[in-house]
């Protein structure tokens, strides 16, 4: 195969842009490439930030940032949009620039490097309730923090300054 015919191939398999692609696929070039998200830092009033719980196979369970992986040809600030509906709820109003860029390593087979842009948000409206954590969290769920929680994910220990 060459490399024009293995093009035309993704072309078929992702025939529009911002159209995720297929988990196997996705997972090697996660392995070959770095990939660059963006991640929510929702403070309210109280100056407490707004975490979600996360359990996959990729990092386990704890607190992490809102945050998702930019799709090839999408634009930073859609993929803010989605993560903010699709995690938390409810649309939010974000920064132009980010408040950091970070760069990441991990051991993971997977996903090694990563290029973070944290965005300071703020709410347009409120979390859905439904996904509220109350008591012992479940993956999806959010809660506001006042601190660093120690759960917090590993990978997002480099966060932990901006959520006091």
């Amino acid at each position: 195969m060459t490399i024009q015919e293995a093009i035309a191939g993704l072309d078929r398999v992702v025939p529009r842009a911002g159209d995720d692609l297929p988990e196997d696929l996705f997972l090697f070039v996660s392995r070959v490439t770095p990939l660059v998200n963006v991640d929510l830092l929702i403070k309210d009033g109280q100056n407490r930030t707004l975490l979600t719980w996360r359990d996959d196979q990729f990092y386990g369970s704890g607190w992490h940032v809102p945050g998702g992986i930019v799709r090839y040809k999408e634009r930073t600030e859609d993929r803010i949009r989605k993560v903010a509906q699709e995690e938390i709820g409810s649309p939010v109003e974000f920064d132009p620039a980010p408040a950091a860029v970070l760069e990441s390593f991990s051991d993971q087979r997977h996903r090694g490097h990563f290029i973070s842009l944290l965005y300071r948000c703020r709410l347009c409206g409120e979390p859905d309730p439904v996904r509220r954590a109350d008591g012992l969290p479940q993956r999806g769920q959010w809660k506001w923090h006042c601190d660093c929680p120690d759960d917090l994910l590993p990978v997002q220990q480099m966060y932990a300054r901006f959520l006091g």
